[in-house]
C-alpha cells in the first residue's frame, strides 16, 4: 500500500520559514511525477511545485523564487523548502504522487502565516 505521510507545518511569522517532508512509500521511485499542492479554506486545491524524473522542477508563480522542491531518494522523503512566506500562503499542504495511471495523496500538513 502506498502512503504518503506529510510533516514540517505549523505557525510561522510573515518572512519565517518552513520546511515540509513528506514520507512516502519505497515504491515510489524517482521515475514518479511528486508535487506539493495546497488548499486555503474556501479555495480550489492548487499545484505549488512539482519534481520529476531527472529532477525537473515546476513553480507555481506563487512560489517561485521563494520555495523550493527537493527529494531524497535514498530516504523516501520529498521536501517543500518555503522561504519569505506570506500570509496568503496559508493553506493545508497535501503531497502529491502519480505513476500517470494510479494517483497518491497525503492527508496534509497545516501552514499559518500570522502574525
Amino acid at each position: 500500500q502506498v502512503q504518503l505521510v506529510e510533516s514540517g507545518g505549523g505557525l510561522v511569522q510573515p518572512g519565517g520559514s518552513l520546511r515540509l517532508s513528506c514520507a512516502h512509500s519505497p515504491i515510489i521511485s524517482s521515475n514518479y511525477f511528486m508535487a506539493w499542492y495546497r488548499q486555503a479554506p474556501g479555495e480550489q486545491r492548487e499545484l505549488v511545485a512539482s519534481i520529476q524524473s531527472a529532477e525537473i522542477t515546476y513553480y507555481a508563480d506563487s512560489g517561485k523564487g521563494r520555495f523550493t522542491i527537493s527529494r531524497d531518494n535514498v530516504k523516501n522523503i520529498l521536501y517543500l523548502q518555503m522561504n519569505s512566506l506570506k500570509p496568503e500562503d496559508t493553506a493545508v499542504y497535501y503531497c502529491y504522487a502519480t505513476t500517470g495511471i494510479s494517483e497518491y495523496w497525503g492527508k496534509g500538513t497545516q501552514v499559518t502565516v500570522s502574525s
